[in-house]
């Protein structure tokens, strides 16, 4: 049994209004067809390797502490993997549509929470899966790590000694879920629940305790350290309030409107092109990419007739290490302003690569999870207010994630790019960029209030992206 981290309780918490769901849905598109047999045997081994596939959350009452995981003794396979045909004619316009239609409903909270939904019947013999996953399960990483545990480096690769042993593992999995289901009783009280939660709380009061009269004990030792506390503190206050407790409005004088409804667009763009500019303009991929949004929500204002000259972006700051676990969270959400002008892209790029460079030294990006934990104690009411004051300040918000440089193949099937569609939370537009191959696969999460014309931000997608990449060329 684990505990939900305090991030991670305060985004269940708010999920009592539903434009404020945290949910993600990632869309891979293969070259056909994968092998039934072969994908539950893959989705088995990652179901092994990450337990909270296979495990449901449980809240104590009265919010005595954050919610826990617990195992599902009525884990149903059949109901997280399913098979659904494209409408006709099956081209990618009905799977972004289908896709998005999906995503509308809400994960079931009495199961675990995710959905993976395999799509027949696209053009040319095509396939595609949808993975819809809660983001207390993971974040974007974790849900590529997630991915990536599924594939393989070739169509029909040979199974090795350890393949084997992990066939092993896996039939003595399967008899374990078997056995539950034969005896399905959740022998877990009310009673547990209270009294885990309560033990939890006392643990965490303990440990605060303790840390608050080790810094009183090195104040009175050395006094010379409080001065240099007080002005980290300034510091820290000051970049709470940029951070985490903005007051000024979102900046986009068109994108304002906000709706539950949802579309779903996809765009590419040429790694090797992003890696050119950014080379030759002294930045990183991730500079060009904002550089190329950035660039385009400033032509899609201009032709809209409502001209702005700087947005405020969210982007998650991934602090995960090398090694770590896929599930659970690691980022931090950082928020910056950022310059949709002037239209010289080079000019723009240096902008862009000066305030994300700022962001990252911002004290309140290191303390975010001890904030997070001051926030949770508040009631639910104060929490989702709290969360949707603070998603109004937001324009849009902005993911990178990286995929494989190389071709990867699930159950016999070659995947041919993937659009991940990052959760809204109440802004009107996320874009998740998914590298893949030699390509920049992003996915569009649109509300249809705020960008009402998906068709000309598209093209002022193409054009800036174009413009951009030409300075390399």
């Amino acid at each position: 049994m684990t505990r939900m981290s305090d991030a991670e309780a305060i985004m269940w918490a708010v999920e009592k209004d539903p434009a404020l769901r945290s949910d993600f849905l990632n869309i891979t598109i293969l070259d056909r067809m994968p092998d039934e047999h072969r994908l539950r045997a893959s989705i088995d081994r990652v179901l092994e390797a990450m337990p909270r596939l296979t495990q449901r959350v449980v809240s104590p009452p009265l919010r005595l502490a954050p919610p826990e995981w617990r195992d599902d003794p009525q884990f149903d396979l059949d109901y997280h993997v399913r098979t659904v045909a494209a409408p006709a004619p099956g081209g990618e316009r009905e799977l972004l549509d289908l896709a998005a239609v999906l995503s509308a409903t809400p994960l079931d909270r009495s199961r675990p929470l995710w959905e993976f939904t395999v799509v027949e019947g696209l053009e040319g013999g095509k396939a595609a899966l949808l993975q819809k996953v809660h983001h207390t399960i993971t974040d974007g990483v974790g849900g590529v790590r997630l991915s990536l545990s599924l594939l393989d480096f070739e169509p029909d690769p040979e199974r090795s000694p350890a393949s084997a042993l992990q066939q092993v593992a896996d039939d003595v999995e399967a008899a374990r879920r078997e056995s539950s289901q034969r005896d399905p009783v959740n022998r877990t009280t009310p009673l547990d629940v209270v009294g885990d939660a309560l033990l939890h709380t006392l643990g965490s009061q303990v440990a605060r305790t303790r840390r608050s009269i080790t810094g009183a004990a090195q104040v009175a030792t050395h006094p010379g350290t409080a001065l240099g506390g007080i002005n980290q503190a300034v510091r820290l206050l000051g970049s709470v309030r940029r951070q985490l407790f903005v007051t000024e409005p979102a900046r986009s004088p068109l994108m304002r409107a906000r709706s539950l409804g949802r579309s779903f667009e996809s765009f590419r763009a040429s790694l090797d092109d992003a890696r050119s500019v950014a080379s030759a303009l002294g930045g990183s991929i991730n500079d060009a990419y904002v550089t190329g949004l950035t660039g385009a929500l400033g032509l899609y204002h201009e032709r809209m007739g409502s001209p702005c000259d700087e947005l405020r972006m969210a982007m998650p700051i991934s602090t995960r290490s090398s090694g770590g676990d896929a599930e659970s969270n690691s980022f931090t959400p950082a928020r910056v302003i950022v310059p949709v002008q002037p239209k010289d892209p080079a000019v723009r790029f240096e902008l862009v690569h000066e305030r994300l460079a700022s962001v990252r030294a911002e004290p309140a990006i290191g303390a975010a999870s001890s904030l997070a934990g001051l926030l949770t104690p508040l009631p639910t009411s104060a929490l989702v207010a709290l969360t949707r004051s603070q998603a109004a300040t937001i324009d849009f918000a902005a993911s990178n994630l990286r995929g494989s440089p190389v071709d990867l193949y699930l159950a016999g099937a070659r995947i041919e790019a993937n659009f991940p569609m990052g959760p809204r939370t109440g802004c009107g537009l996320n874009v998740t960029l998914l590298s893949y191959g030699g390509s920049l696969d992003m996915g569009l999460n649109i509300d249809p209030a705020a960008v009402t014309d998906t068709a000309t931000l598209l093209d002022c997608l193409h054009e800036s992206f174009g413009a951009l990449f030409d300075v390399a060329r």
